[in-house]
């Protein structure tokens, strides 16, 4: 499955039951939800059919690699260690943004049951991570407080948590035009942003790596998470675009001037970590091609807005990282391991 040029779930056709909008759903799951939005417990059923855990992936390589003098470049160690340092706070916000905010605003049972599922699977990328640091014998106090120490790092955060905090407030709901505005922002910045633009240089950086037969472990793990985190960005934006059929008044000319405000500051924010990572050209990659690489990303996640992009023009430096998305059809290109999940056919977008 895939999403439309556009981003957009597909249109869904009213049951007879009576109407209600994906803020105001009864709350309860029972047999007949699931039809109401079916893109949203379809992502459910694929999301399950996906499931891998990080302890069964062999990290015997990376640490042989990682304890060699002359392994890896120290370019190559800042990589993998910025990267750590990013990834392990971002999945933890955006874990407590799914438990504590999103899925007491999003009231649609199927939407919710998508939601849990991408929750544990928040959790399965920490640990991965976690699973990572521990296997290399990394100092945990540099890299899990890379968020405080590491200005590329720390701005990024500092974008994000206003927005991901509006949710999590106790006394937030919605029901108002200017509350659902905010939940739509939230959203958007969640959604297209975080989990759409903020990770696309950690996840080219680590599997450039693993192309390399590098730290094989570790870009085998990130392989996975960026499968399910293309999933988790094209549900938050069926989520967003549903809402935007719903409640109309909300995409108005000022609001998309807003979010397109956003998203400069984002491309912005990213291509200064991909500069941070990348002070030197390595692994056949600089930081000008990841630069690159953002803009076009962003300009695919305007289009699935339904947003003019922010970067016309923009090509993509990278096209192998679309094969990054798929490991059900072969032994995956690291030859670690078999990595056979599931026996449908899916396609992703980036």
């Amino acid at each position: 499955m895939s999403l439309g040029d556009d981003g957009a779930g597909p249109e869904h056709t009213p049951c007879s039951r009576p109407p209600y909008t994906i803020l105001t759903s009864p709350e309860g799951l029972d047999p007949g939800a699931a039809r109401r939005y079916p893109w949203a417990w379809q992502k459910y059923l694929d999301a399950c059919a996906n499931h891998w855990m990080p302890q069964e992936i062999n990290m015997e390589r990376d640490i042989a690699l990682w304890k060699s003098p002359h392994g890896l470049s120290e370019d190559e160690r800042r990589i993998v260690k910025r990267n750590l340092g990013f990834f392990t706070t971002a999945d933890s916000l955006a874990a407590n943004n799914i438990v504590l905010g999103t899925f007491r605003q999003i009231r649609a049972p199927e939407c919710r049951q998508y939601l849990v599922r991408q929750a544990f699977e928040e959790a399965v990328h920490t640990h991965s991570y976690q699973y990572i640091v521990e296997s290399l014998g990394l100092d945990e106090g540099e890299i899990f407080n890379a968020y405080r120490e590491i200005p590329a790092i720390r701005d990024k955060d500092a974008f994000l948590l206003p927005h991901i905090a509006l949710l999590t407030e106790p006394g937030f709901t919605t029901g108002t035009p200017e509350n659902n505005a905010r939940l739509l922002r939230s959203l958007i910045v969640f959604a297209a942003l975080m989990e759409g633009l903020f990770f696309y240089v950690g996840f080219a950086q680590i599997l450039a790596l693993g192309r390399r037969n590098k730290m094989v472990g570790a870009a085998e793990q990130y392989q996975y998470i960026l499968r399910d985190e293309s999933l988790h960005c094209n549900f938050g934006i069926d989520l967003i675009n549903q809402i935007k059929r719903e409640h109309p008044e909300l995409w108005n000319a000022a609001f998309q001037a807003e979010i397109g405000e956003l998203v400069d500051t984002a491309i912005a924010l990213e291509c200064a970590y991909a500069s941070d990572t990348m002070p030197r050209g390595v692994l056949s990659l600089n930081a000008s091609q990841m630069h690159e690489y953002v803009r076009y990303i962003a300009n695919r996640r305007c289009r699935q807005l339904g947003l003019a992009e922010r970067a016309p023009g923009a090509e993509n430096p990278f096209p192998w990282m679309s094969e990054m998305l798929d490991l059900k059809k072969e032994k995956n290109f690291f030859e670690t391991r078999v990595t056979e999940y599931r026996s449908g056919g899916l396609r992703w977008d980036e």
